[in-house]
């Protein structure tokens, strides 16, 4: 299966992202990818996107990450809400209800 998904690049502390076309069973760091569809830099906010092959691959079925869906939300090339990103990957603890037992009933 194919998904979109952000390739790190760049210096360390100074990172910048190739957005690719990859399997989903390879790694974003093997550096090997189907085809490259453009570019984004967190630090200037440079946004570089190939909308056709963009509009090509999600067209042939191909399945964008949450982060990578977000950007294409914004830059208005898929119509869409955002997709909640959690930076942490454990599941938010469920809140926990309030002990009736602790309070004694009033008979």
């Amino acid at each position: 299966m194919l998904v979109m998904r952000f390739q790190r690049v760049g210096r360390k502390n100074d990172p910048s992202f190739r957005v690719v076309v990859t399997q989903k069973e390879r790694s974003a760091k093997a550096g090997r990818f189907v085809e490259l569809v453009g570019s984004y830099n967190p630090r200037t906010k440079a946004v570089d996107l190939k909308t056709e092959r963009i509009q090509y691959w999600l067209g042939k079925g191909v399945q964008p990450s949450a982060t990578v869906h977000n950007l294409l939300v914004s830059k208005t090339i898929i119509s869409g809400s955002k997709i909640h990103v959690s930076r942490s990957s454990k599941k938010a603890a469920p809140a926990q209800k309030p002990a009736e037992a602790a309070a004694p009933a009033a008979v």
